[in-house]
């Protein structure tokens, strides 16, 4: 994971966060000389693998078949979200998918012109199968466990960024009611999905 976001981090916007950059910590002080110094030290060194950039998300039972790109934070510190109604964006402040911690993908629910790449995606029943492709071929499968309704000024910050123990996809979007005074849906839709076999 790139960064560690912080709670104070993340406030909900269309599909995730605004605020403050996270804390840097201090660096530690160096170590003070000892008789000890001298002998060799050992160092355990243990790399873990990279699961590949998602590249496509495909839900066939909704129909959904889109290329996936990356999103990042803005500078007033949302997440940013694709620019196109048809794409999505993957967060890459986080996990890619298939490793520990949570994959978090956003996308539009409608559009001017009509239904947007996750229109479908709030009625998604439970056991639902998604699957993401890597920008090298790689394919984890993913099944949903449940889905949320939030309103945007009580986002689940943590629960939907935060890191994690194991794999965990979360796919968000806008839902609930209309507000036409401002042109934004009042609510986002969390889904959450478990790697299936991981």
């Amino acid at each position: 994971m790139r960064r560690l976001l912080t709670a104070a981090a993340l406030v909900a916007a269309l599909a995730g966060c605004s605020g403050p950059s996270p804390d840097t910590a201090a660096p530690p002080p160096s170590p003070t000389p000892s008789a000890a110094a001298s002998e060799p030290a050992f160092t355990a060194v243990r790399e873990v693998p990279r699961s590949q950039v998602p590249a496509r998300l495909r839900i066939p039972s909704l129909g959904i078949d889109a290329p996936v790109g990356a999103v990042g934070t803005a500078a007033d510190g949302t997440v940013e979200v694709p620019t196109r109604w048809e794409d999505v964006g993957w967060f890459d402040g986080g996990a890619r998918p298939g490793e520990d911690g949570p994959s978090v993908l956003l996308g539009h629910v409608d559009s001017k012109a009509g239904p947007a790449v996750f229109a479908r995606l709030p009625s998604a029943p439970v056991g639902t199968v998604v699957e993401v492709v890597g920008d090298g071929g790689e394919l984890t499968r993913w099944r949903v466990e449940r889905i949320e309704q939030h309103p945007k000024t009580r986002f689940p910050t943590e629960a939907v960024y935060l890191p994690a123990l194991r794999p965990e996809l979360r796919l968000v979007t806008c839902g609930g009611a209309f507000d036409r005074a401002t042109g934004h849906y009042r609510d986002n839709v969390v889904v959450q999905a478990s790697l299936v076999d991981g």
